[in-house]
């Protein structure tokens, strides 16, 4: 089997690791896997294609950030990503994220419609959907359902000046649904699926696929230095919180609420923020750069006594079974996916989403109770549910069905 997948990046983030592993479940297999990507990248086992320049992808933000025609720039780059497919000539072409300033998706579909190549999509947030936002919990609007207009959301992913949500839309459902029954959506969660159902995907095959992790990487370290090292004592509470990048909507601020809140024997950690908001974290919060050291992240799951994720938007985090195969139980709000791996055997979920005291009482609950009293279950729910291979076998075992019927 011959894959193409498509994504903003490769081997790097949440969605390029995912890309990579799928990736490597076909060369396993003894398939061939390309990967065309936009910009960030990590050493990868598939063959790397990449799209543009530093110099166009900057132009394209540019240009879509001023005029909101993001995935509608980067012309001569999808023209020619259109070449290399075709002498690829993939049996499967899989999609994941195609926003992030670097491929011309109409370009993209017109040529997805003059072939009989298969096409999966992995939809990893709601953009896809939408006249242009990533994603629309905390704002509460649901235009979506029927056709985008006057957003009064310009600021938030992808940002833009002026408002071209409509025409965006007509764009992205003439397009998007021209592929008829050669196109599989394929959501994170089921509150994506259940969202995927209501957009203009709902005459389209839904089938949702979970996310899944290392679960030989991510597991309880026994032994950890990480509390000498930031300089934590033994009989402190550690909550952690763990962020590619720290937003309002990723719950930073509630974070610095939280700390109002709970008394001087916890110690919150915060992973994956920078200089600057390292240096001006209130007193008993600590905070630590992004790292892609997975080791470095399994130590700091294992010695956190519970992991707090106060996401206001999400579709399926990885950090939370990342915590939970290391045995920590984790809090959540009630909002997009993010609850769904959580039983009350391994986590607590706050019903609303900024309920800052909901969240101390749920970490207080924890950890009074001890650790020890979730591991077991956490680790167990995580191995038999979200470990990599078998998730990612899905997706194989999607592509075989896909291409049996083909060939009927």
């Amino acid at each position: 089997m011959i894959l193409l997948q498509i994504n903003t990046t490769a081997n790097w983030g949440s969605t390029g690791k995912i890309a990579e592993q799928i990736g490597e479940r076909i060369l396993d297999r003894g398939g061939k896997s390309y990967l065309a990507y936009g910009y960030y990248v990590n050493p990868s086992r598939s063959v790397l294609l990449r799209l543009g320049s530093k110099l166009s992808l900057k132009w394209h933000r540019r240009i879509a950030r001023w005029f909101d025609r993001h995935g509608l720039l980067s012309r001569c780059a999808t023209r020619k990503l259109i070449k290399q497919i075709k002498q690829i000539k993939p049996d499967i072409i899989h999609l994941h994220n195609i926003h992030g300033d670097f491929i011309n998706y109409p370009i993209l579909f017109e040529y997805l419609q003059s072939v009989d190549t298969p096409v999966v999509w992995t939809l990893h947030d709601c953009w896809t959907f939408t006249g242009r936002c990533a994603h629309y919990i905390k704002s509460g609007c649901d235009k979506w359902k029927s056709g985008c207009y006057d957003c009064k959301y310009k600021k938030s992913y992808p940002k833009t000046y002026i408002d071209r949500s409509a025409q965006n839309y007509a764009l992205k459902r003439k397009y998007f649904t021209s592929l008829g029954d050669r196109l599989v959506i394929v959501p994170v969660s089921e509150w994506l699926a259940e969202e995927a159902h209501q957009s203009f995907f709902a005459n389209s095959r839904i089938h949702r696929i979970y996310n899944g992790i290392d679960i030989a990487t991510f597991v309880p370290c026994r032994e950890s230095g990480i509390r000498s090292q930031l300089g934590i004592d033994p009989k402190q509470r550690i909550v952690l919180g763990v962020a590619s990048a720290w937003s309002a909507d990723k719950g930073i601020f509630d974070f610095y609420k939280l700390r109002e809140q709970l008394d001087q024997s916890y110690t919150i950690v915060l992973v994956g923020l920078n200089e600057k908001t390292i240096a001006e974290l209130p007193e008993g919060i600590v905070g630590i750069p992004r790292t892609n050291s997975v080791a470095e992240l399994a130590e700091l799951y294992s010695e956190a006594n519970v992991f707090v994720n106060p996401t206001y938007a999400d579709t399926f985090p990885t950090t939370n079974l990342e915590a939970m195969a290391c045995g920590t139980p984790v809090i959540t709000y009630r909002t997009g996916g993010s609850p769904e791996p959580i039983t009350p055997y391994t986590g607590i979920v706050v019903e609303r989403a900024g309920d800052v005291k909901g969240l101390r009482d749920a970490i207080v609950d924890i950890c009074d109770k001890g650790k020890a009293h979730y591991a077991e279950e956490c680790r167990k729910r995580v191995v038999e549910n979200f470990d990599k291979r078998t998730c990612f076998d899905k997706y194989i075992e999607l592509y075989d069905e896909i291409l049996t019927n083909k060939n009927r």
